[in-house]
């Protein structure tokens, strides 16, 4: 998503950040497979775990999971309704993809795993980008 923020010109106006809902990885750094997929297409991904909370809601515009049980946990984390209102599913974003579609983990795929899932988080961070500027006028 930071690409496409970046590629857009919009880096002043949109912030990006990620967390997970648990705590097991928290302070580690990317999966090597998720960071040589990304350098293979030119585009660095950094970063190290950090844990959603409750108060992680606070400055933010929109929340988005990549499956459902995150989704469901995200709304339980929510203090309220306007909380709720702010989480989504990633691939709600992308035209293509079915109605409540999920990104699969990718520790599961196979040999193409990190590659299948990065492809489909392109396509849904496309379709956000273009969201954001119509839905703020960007």
């Amino acid at each position: 998503m930071r690409h496409h923020v970046e590629r857009e010109g919009l880096a002043d106006r949109i912030a990006v950040s990620s967390a997970g809902t648990g705590d097991w990885h928290v302070g580690d750094p990317r999966d090597k497979r998720s960071s040589a997929v990304g350098a293979a297409r030119g585009i660095p991904l950094s970063g190290r775990a950090r844990q959603f909370t409750s108060a992680s809601f606070d400055g933010c515009d929109h929340v988005l999971a990549m499956d459902r049980s995150n989704r469901d946990e995200l709304i339980r984390l929510a203090r309220s309704d306007a909380d709720r209102a702010k989480v989504r599913l990633l691939r709600s974003f992308d035209p293509a993809a079915a109605p409540d579609a999920e990104v699969p983990d990718p520790y599961y795929g196979g040999p193409r795993g990190f590659e299948d899932v990065f492809e489909l988080c392109e396509a849904a961070c496309r379709g956000l980008v273009a969201h954001l500027r119509h839905e703020h006028e960007l």
